[in-house]
């Protein structure tokens, strides 16, 4: 760990901070012109798979943006090219997976012998995790076995996931094998990029919300509470985090993980109480309201942070990724805002 006394990793325990930390979900990113500068040389990949490039934009974003924690700059999917599922983006429609899983046989040729072949992402940490030393912690991450899973069922992004949820149904072994070996290589994936210098660990649920509480916690929990003790092993605090997730909120605090991710569908204060105030939350202001006016945005998050209460273990977020076209400005000021108007709060308590 390159800095456990951080207010950041001090928030994830649950602990008291003299201020509420703050980082963005994508703050490297299209809307920021160095990042656009470096992809007119290199593909998103690119980026992922050389570590210098990789921990140059992800340094770049935190320290223009003034935030409490730099998450390393890789791609959800970059596990299923080691699992033997080659994919690729599409100009507009995202990721393309060209052979979906479809059966127990697709399954069975799924490989769990590569997570090595990714420790690109954990160099990249190591070289984050060295520029910053105590200044700033580094965030490691993953995507859920549930998320990779649909990808590698559906093809790509889906609005209904039917192939996920009929392989969920119809052939159960199936499916909960190909959770069983998404849960090793994350695990020794996310594993590597701790022992490299992450502090702490976000894992991405991005799909979950297509489920319902029964269908989540048969199908889903088990396995995703593997992963997430295997994390916790590390030493290392996990972010659990998904969209359109307010049903869900109780199933996830059941992995275990330290601080339960929210969007912007359901008020901070509500998810919080759903989850008995117990472990931490992070969240949960629109992305969409940074292309509003300062005086909205600035309303947006003293509402937030009213709602937190001024109770350790808030960390403020978005409700999802900071969108392209964003203005910068409103991302600096909002970063700022949230550091002065707390710590105000601190300090009164």
């Amino acid at each position: 760990m390159s800095a456990p006394n951080s207010a950041f990793v001090q928030t994830c325990r649950g602990q008291a901070a003299p201020y509420t930390p703050v980082w963005f979900m994508r703050q490297a990113g299209r809307y920021m012109a160095e990042y656009r500068e470096v992809r007119k040389h290199h593909s998103l990949l690119e980026i992922c798979r050389k570590p210098p490039l990789a921990a140059e934009v992800t340094i770049t974003a935190a320290e223009i943006l003034g935030v409490d924690a730099a998450i390393i700059f890789a791609d959800l999917l970059l596990p299923l090219e080691v699992m033997g599922i080659p994919f690729r983006f599409a100009a507009g429609e995202g990721p393309v997976i060209a052979h979906p899983l479809r059966s127990a046989k697709d399954v069975a040729r799924v490989r769990t012998d590569g997570a090595g072949d990714l420790a690109y992402v954990a160099e990249s940490v190591a070289l984050v995790a060295r520029h910053f030393g105590e200044r700033l912690p580094v965030i490691g991450f993953c995507g859920a076995p549930f998320t990779l899973a649909s990808y590698m069922i559906e093809g790509g992004g889906s609005r209904h996931y039917i192939e996920t949820k009929k392989m969920m149904y119809t052939q159960p072994r199936a499916w909960d094998e190909l959770m069983k070996k998404l849960v090793a290589v994350l695990a020794a994936y996310s594993a590597e990029q701790v022992r490299a210098g992450a502090d702490v660990f976000q894992v991405f649920d991005s799909w979950a919300g297509c489920l319902g509480v029964e269908d989540y916690q048969q199908y889903v929990l088990p396995r995703t509470t593997e992963l997430i003790q295997a994390l916790k092993r590390t030493g290392a605090p996990v972010i659990y985090f998904g969209t359109d997730t307010a049903a869900l909120l109780p199933s996830m605090k059941q992995t275990g993980a330290d601080v339960i991710g929210m969007d912007w569908r359901i008020p901070l204060d509500r998810g919080w109480q759903s989850l008995n105030y117990e472990g931490g939350v992070q969240g949960n202001l629109d992305p969409v309201l940074l292309f509003a006016g300062w005086n909205e945005v600035r309303a947006g998050a003293e509402r937030i942070l009213e709602q937190a209460g001024g109770r350790p273990g808030h960390i403020f977020n978005l409700g999802h990724g900071i969108l392209p076209g964003t203005p910068v400005e409103n991302v600096k000021e909002l970063a700022q805002f949230v550091h002065e108007r707390s710590a105000k709060t601190a300090a009164a308590h």
